[in-house]
């Protein structure tokens, strides 16, 4: 059987970490390389994390690129206060063996989608979707042969995670959002709320995920100050996990619950609102849609398919 081919976007936390495991130990896929840009943690310490995770999955080991270092406008604002300063829950993570590959992020992702046929690369984002706004400004007839995009990003039909109306994928950097969103290929946003309620990894889950061995323990532990926030958060110690959740979504559909398509818009303007993402829900608007949203998951099979490809 052919793999499908993916190349995966991150701005790798300690969620990230948890999805990208995922993938490298689903056999049906093949990970191309790994990109890095700036947003839970800088491009260059992402690119860190992401070796880290490579070398702690057990599995093949694809290369890794750095790509923006900076938004388009908005000025970075890491997330320290959810991953911890090294992204990772600062409890000592580094590669031991894997180095960062020579080249550009971006420049990697246009020359792979032209030495591969059109429609045969999903690009999975993690995170800022910088990476793929400045590609699609550089060469939008390359970047449109992609089948499709899958991100991590908007807060589905919910709340805000950063504010409000937003998450932080997409307030990170909206004026990217903004271009990705209005470019025009097949374009998948998995919603922060998808990895709520029953989606939710609970004590039990996180025990079984402990328990299960050193896969399973690095990716409970990476997360450990998510965790601790989340006590004080939710009133128990569990993990919203959206990175895995997207990876599932993307990886595995029939993990989706819920994922229709609206048209929407992203919200650029200078005030309370930058960031959110307009949903469409009921076709006020008369356009046609622009991007999936899926909102929901079928909790069972996602913790399953998760459990599954973290050796759980």
């Amino acid at each position: 059987m052919d793999k499908r081919k993916i190349i995966i976007d991150t701005d790798c936390g300690s969620d990230d970490a948890m999805a990208i495991a995922m993938a490298l130990n689903d056999e049906r896929y093949e990970i191309l390389f790994f990109t890095t840009v700036s947003g839970n943690v800088h491009a260059h310490q992402a690119a860190t994390n992401t070796l880290t995770t490579i070398e702690r999955a057990g599995s093949y080991e694809p290369p890794v690129y750095i790509g923006c270092t900076e938004m388009l406008l908005k000025k970075l604002e890491f997330a320290y206060e959810t991953h911890g300063q090294d992204g990772m829950g600062d409890i000592g993570l580094v590669p031991t063996r894997l180095k960062v590959a020579p080249g550009n992020g971006v420049l990697k992702i246009l020359e792979a989608l032209e030495a591969h046929e059109p429609n045969t690369i999903d690009i999975i984002t993690l995170g800022t979707l910088t990476n793929i706004a400045v590609a699609m400004r550089l060469a939008p007839d390359t970047m449109r042969r992609v089948r499709r995009i899958v991100s991590m990003g908007t807060a589905g039909l919910g709340t805000g995670n950063v504010s409000p109306v937003a998450e932080f994928n997409i307030w990170q950097d909206a004026e990217a959002a903004r271009i990705v969103t209005e470019f025009g290929v097949p374009l998948v946003y998995v919603g922060w709320d998808a990895c709520l309620g029953d989606a939710i990894l609970g004590p039990d889950d996180l025990k079984r995920l402990t328990e299960s061995g050193p896969l399973g323990r690095f990716a409970v532990e990476c997360n450990r100050q998510l965790m601790e926030m989340n006590e004080q958060r939710f009133g128990y110690p569990c993990l919203d996990m959206a990175d895995p959740a997207a990876m599932a979504a993307a990886l595995e559909p029939d993990c989706i619950a819920e994922c229709d398509e609206y048209y929407c818009e992203v919200d650029t303007s200078n005030g309370p609102s930058y960031g959110g993402v307009l949903v469409d829900t009921y076709r006020f608007s008369g356009k046609q849609p622009n991007a999936a949203i899926c909102s929901k998951l079928h909790a069972d099979r996602f913790k399953e398919y998760l459990f599954r490809t973290l050796g759980a």
